[in-house]
């Protein structure tokens, strides 16, 4: 790494390219936030004496630049919420983030400037986050320097670095993360009015008099500034926010609106609002709806909201009197209107003598947050009497410290507490000191979502004081005060909370993380400072089958734009080893699944401590869950999904498995409402999506399979002789006769012809064959809602919707072909102009068409009793049309990738979808909503990510210690939009009694020594259980029935499975398992656990 060089300017924002790309600020110019933001370049600045700066515009290069003095009272022009000229999002880039914010937030964002001030864990960690989130600038304050201590909690700093200041040896690695966002220093103490460019301002490590003195100044500054104080002391960690005395917040929660699709509206007062029961009702008393598309009682069209009362399942009443207006007909949409709050936020001085309400994250522990808003009052007024931390270990600093504990208590006018917990308040003297990364990872996350919140007015702030602890992460057993001893090693502070004893388990243990995503990318940080695997002993295995794209880069921070290609692991793995050159990391990429068990094999699996999970997907969760059952391992479960996030301790006979319990199925459209009758935007997209996949990808793809093995894919279709054989059939030829495209005037054609097809033709048949007055078989209007009642399209070249759903549907059927792509396609009139040489027939609607409305149908194809004689015509032309075609003619299939902007993939859905919903009335999208849609987009952002991750790590020392009952462990639910965290210990696993024995799903019963069959079925008996059925897989090895069965007795169990199930025991498996079905002498049947037979 490079050695950061420092200057004497306090800011150096990008003014003026200096010739060679060096981003400098004249002497005598004041920086000016205003300013261009998007730096291509590195931008480091610093404030100490007269020095020179390095430049960060090639790592490679270490010129040194001049950059003479800038006055410590600089200002800036202020930056109100929202204003100013923001740079484009990339959206390639933020498009996870994008999904969580929307466009709105992020150009918020992207006008920001934000101070942090102190830089160990808790700051750095804030301060990446916020990084990655894309502000306009982070400004990084800390007077301080390196110390050993540091490198437990802050992934910046080298050993390298000790000595340091902590802000400039910060600047390089945070930069790396986003070129976009202007990171600069102050390394001086910090004036008022430094802090009057910035919209907020977090502090990690201030004083209580010096906080109180900032806050007053941010609140009367106009417009105010948004406050926030955080310490992170040992296990124990606090949040103070103070965004003014009228904080606006825009949307409380960040979930779409919710609407519902009207059925019916009474003359009544109060009116009566019922709804389909298509889905419940999500609204709650005293939320503001709007109406629209009702026909009959118009008057509620207007546009105003209205409150909702009395709010059902299925419907509510409006305070309103309809007894007057027109009879409802038919139709109408009610739609949420998310309405701004005000905040009223307390300054500081006054909110710590009447702190209000605390939010609380573990009910168990209401009473502690009380205590510890003593604590760390106590814990300021101790730094300043003495002028440093209580020491760990000491009890005389324990003492002192809890005596000031008590002494604020007696002298507290409100609110005084009856009973003191002075073992709590001795570990909180013990590990003041210590910045834990695990805590500065949680509350780095915590934070960095506060600051989004000051900066845009999205999500709710919070109100104001939050406290949390993580005690039960202490060593089961009690630390002898030597233990906590300080060893001169990066660890240090983690020693001084959990002792060296727990430190050697922690360096010595073996790990296996599987998934190197964002979840996988933060784990590897925190455990990489946490020391663990750093040991001789210890190994960190790490799997990931992805490589890396852009998008990753706004919150898998171990990556860089030129790691873009690479595997996902490896570069992961060789950033972790940077953090900490002691990890021993082995990077694999295997998918990890029931294929690859000759890599993670049962040696491999047995060794194992604890399995940590990163992935993103429910069957892999559920394969590793399995896996770690079997093995009786450990699992560490967490997920993201926006700004909540879960964790959940899988821990062997304490708690129940990841798999015991699973969320309800997603709720899929029926087919015949996706393909004929939509009544949301979602529904446009999935037929967009299947009829995209169909056209370019699946049907080329069949043609490959045709062309390429004619006679067996014939002959399979033949056997098959069902409507799906026929429509395979019916689609190659289609591609390959009517629909063959030679040049590209032909691909236009063909797009033009689907458009007429597709927002035309098929709604003038559908409309035919149902037409607006058409009854069900029981008289009900056949178009009631959700139903909506389609209008054709009328193609028009003037219409800018209709060229560019050509432009890309015509591109990208000529890929499919190998047709090449003109320039001229991109001119609006040039491609007008050759649509126009398109000749659309009239088209005729058909009487005998049947359009499928059965809600519970699974394919749009009838199957005939003809479907065979219509294949062998099929086949028959197909091979005519063979022989038409040139010489190696091969179709290229296109597979959907949404990440790539440039391809015309979203083009074509969002054209696709948004045609399909201008037929039947639906309000459009964008593209970017359409790619998040179809695209089936997970919102993601770093803070939630980094939340759960520190969490994860808070139960990893519980884990690694051993020891450690149920009730010490936490499964985790938050949100931090609300902001709602929810803690509270696992569910035990279900336990199965017999006689004096009990199991749960955590028990394998083991027999080694190579047994027969007899030898098995004795085993049992001594323990009560009468075995009836043995099987191995699929297989029965042994049934009490069958008399034969009983010649197999002797026969060991290994060569039964071998010669009866014909199994394959490669030679790195040294047992097998087999599936026992068993009763009691009372022949009531016993559920016993698996049978692992060892045979090696």
């Amino acid at each position: 790494m490079e050695k950061c060089l420092c200057s004497s300017s306090h800011y150096m924002l990008p003014r003026k390219r200096a010739a060679g790309g060096e981003v400098v600020v004249k002497e005598g110019e004041k920086p000016d936030f205003a300013a261009e933001s998007t730096i291509k370049k590195h931008c480091t600045a610093a404030t100490t004496g007269n020095s020179k700066s390095s430049d960060y515009s090639n790592p490679a290069d270490n010129n040194e630049i001049n950059n003479n003095s800038v006055s410590s009272d600089v200002k800036s022009p202020i930056m109100p919420l929202g204003n100013g000229n923001s740079p484009d999002i990339d959206e390639d880039l933020h498009s996870r983030q994008l999904a969580v914010y929307g466009r709105e937030t992020m150009r918020r964002l992207f006008a920001s400037n934000i101070l942090v001030s102190g830089m160990q864990g808790l700051g750095v960690e804030i301060a990446k986050n916020l990084v990655l989130a894309g502000v306009k600038s982070v400004t990084l304050h800390d007077e301080g320097v390196v110390e050993l201590w540091d490198l437990s909690s802050n992934f910046i700093f080298s050993e390298d670095d000790v000595g340091k200041n902590r802000a400039l040896a910060s600047v390089q690695k945070l930069q790396e993360l986003n070129n976009a966002v202007v990171i600069s220093t102050i390394t001086t103490e910090l004036t008022k009015e430094q802090i009057s460019n910035f919209q907020a301002v977090v502090f990690t490590d201030i004083s209580l008099e010096k906080a109180i003195e900032f806050d007053d100044y941010c609140r009367n500054h106009q417009p105010p500034i948004s406050f926030i104080k955080s310490e992170v002391r040992g296990l124990f960690g606090s949040v103070f926010c103070d965004f003014g005395s009228e904080f606006t917040v825009v949307d409380v929660d960040g979930e779409d609106p919710h609407t519902g699709i009207i059925a019916s509206i009474s003359n009544d007062n109060p009116a009566l609002v019922a709804c389909v029961d298509d889905e419940r009702l999500e609204f709650q008393d005293g939320d503001m709806v709007v109406f629209s598309e009702v026909h009959g009682m118009t008057e509620l069209n207007d546009g105003r909201p209205r409150k909702i009362k009395n709010a059902r399942p299925y419907s509510f009443t409006i305070d309103e009197d309809s007894t007057n207006y027109g009879a409802y007909q038919k139709g109408g949409i009610v739609t949420q209107v998310k309405q701004p709050k005000v905040l009223n936020f307390k300054p500081l001085r006054e909110a710590l003598e009447d702190p209000g309400d605390f939010l609380l994250s573990d009910f168990s522990k209401f009473d502690r947050p009380p205590l510890l808003h003593l604590a760390f009052q106590a814990l300021d007024k101790f730094r300043q009497e003495l002028g440093r931390f209580p020491i760990s270990g000491s009890e005389d600093d324990a003492r002192k410290f809890i005596s000031l504990v008590v002494s604020i208590n007696e002298n507290s006018a409100d609110g005084k507490l009856e009973e003191i917990d002075q073992k709590l308040l001795h570990h909180f003297a013990f590990g003041a000191r210590a910045v834990l990364n695990p805590m500065a990872a949680m509350f780095g996350g915590i934070v960095g979502q506060e600051v989004v919140k000051a900066c845009s007015g999205k999500f709710h702030p919070l109100l104001q004081f939050f406290y949390f602890d993580s005690v039960e992460s202490l060593p089961a057993e009690a630390l002898d005060p030597s233990d906590l001893k300080p060893l001169n090693s990066r660890y240090d502070a983690q020693i001084s909370v959990f002792g060296s004893k727990l430190q050697k388990k922690l360096e010595d243990s073996r790990v296996f993380v599987v998934g190197s995503g964002a979840l996988g990318c933060e784990f590897l940080k925190n455990l990489a400072l946490m020391g663990v695997c750093c040991g001789k002993q210890g190994k960190l295995t790490i799997t990931d089958d992805d490589v890396i794209e852009k998008s990753n880069l706004s919150r898998q921070f171990l990556f860089r734009d030129w790691n873009i290609g690479q595997a996902k692991s490896t570069v992961a793995a060789s950033a972790a080893a940077l953090i900490n050159p002691c990890l021993n990391i082995e990077a694999l990429q295997n998918r990890a699944t029931p294929d690859t068990e000759n890599v993670f094999d049962d040696t491999f699996w047995e060794n194992l401590n604890v399995v940590v999970n990163a992935l993103d997907n429910v069957n892999a969760r559920l394969y590793i869950d399995q896996r770690c059952l079997y093995f009786q391992k450990p699992l560490l479960e967490s997920g993201t999904l926006g700004a909540k996030c879960n964790t959940q301790m899988v821990i062997p006979h304490l708690t129940e498995n990841y798999g015991a319990s699973r969320d309800p199925p997603e709720k899929q459209a029926p087919m015949c409402t996706v393909h004929s009758f939509p009544h949301n935007i979602d529904h446009c997209l999935t037929w967009a999506r299947s009829e995209f996949e169909g056209l370019l990808e699946k049907t080329p793809a069949e043609v490959n399979a045709y062309l390429t093995c004619t006679s067996e894919y014939t002959s399979g279709m033949k056997n098959a002789g069902d409507a799906q054989a026929r429509d395979n059939l019916e689609r190659v030829l289609e591609c390959l006769d009517k629909e063959r495209c030679v040049d590209f005037q032909d691909c236009i054609s063909w797009t033009r012809l689907k458009f007429e097809d597709y927002f035309a033709n098929r709604v003038k048949q559908l409309t035919y064959t149902f037409p607006e007055n058409a009854t069900t078989s029981n008289g009900t209007p056949f178009w009631s809602a959700p139903k909506r009642f389609p209008r054709p399209l009328l193609f028009s070249a003037d219409d800018p919707s209709h060229l560019q759903f050509l432009m890309a549907a015509s591109i990208l059927r000529a890929e499919t072909f190998g047709i090449p792509i003109p320039d001229w396609v991109k001119s609006p009139q040039k491609l007008a102009d050759a649509v126009k040489r398109v000749i659309v027939a009239d088209f005729q609607p058909k009487k005998d068409v049947k359009i499928v409305t059965d809600e519970k149908a699974t394919s749009l194809s009838a199957a005939s009793i003809d479907d065979a004689v219509v294949i062998d015509e099929l086949i028959m032309k197909l091979e005519k049309c063979q022989k038409l075609l040139p010489p190696g003619f091969k179709m290229n299939p296109i597979h959907f990738e949404k990440d790539d902007d440039t391809n015309y993939h979203m083009d074509l859905i969002a054209g696709l979808a948004n045609m399909r919903a201008r037929n039947y009335g639906i309000p459009e999208v964008d593209k970017l909503k359409a790619k998040f849609i179809a695209g089936r987009i997970i919102p993601a952002i770093a803070t939630s990510t980094a939340m759960a991750t520190g969490l994860v790590c808070l139960e990893l020392y519980k884990v690694l210690d051993g020891g450690h009952k149920l009730e010490d462990y936490r499964n985790t639910f938050a949100n931090l939009a609300l902001p709602l965290f929810s803690m509270a210990e696992p569910v035990p696993p279900k336990v199965i009694k017999h006689q004096d024995m009990q199991w749960t799903v955590w028990d394998r019963w083991i027999l080694k020594d190579n047994p027969t069959l007899r030898e098995l079925l004795q085993w049992l008996k001594d323990k009560g259980l009468n075995a009836y059925s043995i099987s191995f897989g699929s297989c029965l090895l042994y049934n009490s029935m069958f008399p034969k069965h009983r010649e197999r007795m002797d026969k060991k169990m290994v060569d039964l499975a071998r010669d009866v199930a014909k199994a394959e025991l490669p030679p790195y498996r040294r047992h097998f398992d087999v599936v026992v079905a068993c009763e009691d002498d009372e022949d009531n049947d016993i559920d016993i656990p698996q049978i692992s037979i060892y045979f090696r």
